[in-house]
């Protein structure tokens, strides 16, 4: 408990810290890079100055129910707070660090208050009409940007489970549409669905062929 209270307070702290410069910011983290399957989300999210909230962390680092009983508080706390997406097209378009990027620009330019920075996660920024600052682990280190990484996280896991509903075959609700050995499975009997990503199984089927 003493380690988690640690490491949302220094969350608050960076984030404290950050207003003496930037009164208004926003953080700004996205969610499915990785999967075979699913659109790409991103959240922007512009935190009150003196709020805590409890347990807040990396998204990575939380269980879904936790992710799941923050995302609400969140909503309800922040200034502001906006999704943006990429399709699994655009995906395919343009790869998937440019639809995440892109993503992230949507969710930024949907925020109903401007900010005077963003505070990107990583270390490529998106192109936006405001400063941008990047910070690799970001949501270890700002806890707008742990914000924005629950938002997405959340966001997108109820797109993937809206997506097992009609593709139940794949489990997509218990995966998420990343590599499982099940998924796999699943790909190998039913083949694919307009909701995956075919250049992410070009590797999986050239194994195929083998």
């Amino acid at each position: 408990m003493a380690r988690e209270l640690k490491v949302y307070s220094e969350l608050f702290e960076y984030d404290a810290a950050l207003r003496e410069t930037f009164p208004v910011f926003c953080g700004v983290d996205e969610a499915g890079r990785g999967p075979l399957a699913g659109d790409v989300y991103a959240a922007a999210v512009i935190l009150p100055p003196d709020l805590v909230i409890p347990g807040l962390n990396d998204s990575k680092k939380m269980s879904e129910a936790r992710r799941e009983q923050l995302a609400p508080i969140i909503k309800e706390k922040a200034l502001a707070w906006a999704i943006g997406t990429a399709s699994v097209a655009e995906i395919e378009k343009i790869n998937i660090l440019q639809a995440a990027l892109l993503a992230m620009r949507r969710a930024v330019d949907a925020l109903s208050v401007k900010p005077a920075l963003a505070l990107v996660d990583g270390n490529q920024p998106p192109v936006l009409t405001v400063t941008t600052e990047t910070v690799v682990h970001g949501d270890a280190v700002s806890a707008s940007i742990a914000a924005a990484s629950v938002l997405a996280k959340t966001a997108r896991d109820a797109s993937l489970r809206e997506l097992d509903k009609q593709y139940p075959q794949y489990g997509f609700a218990a995966h998420k549409g990343y590599g499982t050995k099940a998924h796999y499975e699943a790909i190998e009997k039913y083949g694919i669905c307009p909701a995956h990503r075919p250049s992410f199984l070009r590797k999986f089927y050239e194994q195929q062929g083998e």
